[in-house]
């Protein structure tokens, strides 16, 4: 059984120090990591430049050995040499998994390479590369199964999903995946992730009131959730700090 905790690195910002942002950007995985199973690096969220989840892995890895790591690959606006680079850094860094996906449209107005997730995790699949680190392509938390059959074909270890909104929607994707891993995406009921919640129409107050009900089914029904906390960090290491006790 898994609790794995989803950490945007900092953003690169002009009149701000990158160096110190690291610095306390590793301060909080640090706090975290003794209340988490995991940590889910993401790579540049909304399309915002952020400092690369192989800089922060790398120092991740090395002030927390045993801490397992995934992370995320944009394909949208990487070249095929670069996805391999990407990924050949992944495995000598030792992260436990990628996450494979299309990525927001780039702030910065970089073109599309016209990579397709499903076609990236065949490729690599093909070299052999899932013998060395796990491959994950990410899913709609209702997804139209009929309409899935190349995320099939590509063999990923499994799929992590859009945010779940109900216990319903976990049993679905469950019965529908066999063979799969799920990890299923949690969001922290902060009131400081409201604007979290309204992008992705949740109801925040009705989704608090049954979330720790919630994450107990869906790991009961999956063994794996990751927990997203974009504006609260301090409201849910709290929060996992009451549940590991």
């Amino acid at each position: 059984m898994t609790i794995r905790y989803e950490a945007n690195p900092p953003k690169i910002l002009p009149d701000v120090d990158t160096n110190e942002s690291i610095l306390k950007f590793i301060e909080k995985i640090k706090i975290i990591s003794k209340k988490c199973d995991a940590v889910h690096l993401t790579e540049n969220v909304l399309g915002f430049q952020r400092v690369s989840p192989i800089k922060v892995g790398k120092i991740i890895r090395k002030e927390i050995p045993d801490l397992p790591i995934t992370v995320s690959l944009r394909v949208r606006d990487k070249s095929e040499t670069e996805i391999s680079e990407f990924v050949e850094n992944c495995i000598a860094i030792g992260f436990s998994g990628i996450l494979v996906l299309m990525g927001d449209p780039s702030q910065s107005g970089k073109q599309d390479s016209g990579q397709i997730p499903s076609m990236v995790v065949k490729k690599l699949r093909e070299q052999g590369i899932d013998s060395k680190i796990d491959l994950y392509l990410s899913i709609s938390n209702k997804p139209n199964f009929s309409k899935i059959g190349k995320k099939l074909e590509s063999k990923p270890k499994g799929f992590m999903t859009q945010v779940i909104q109900n216990i319903e929607q976990v049993q679905n994707l469950s019965n529908n995946l066999k063979g799969f891993s799920v990890i299923p995406i949690l969001l922290y009921p902060s009131p400081k992730n409201e604007k979290s919640a309204k992008f992705l129409n949740l109801y925040l107050e009705s989704y608090s009131q049954e979330f720790e009900e919630l994450l107990d089914k869906t790991h009961e029904i999956t063994g794996d959730v990751l927990i997203t906390s974009p504006s609260d960090f301090n409201g849910l290491n709290e929060f996992l700090k009451k549940l590991s006790n």
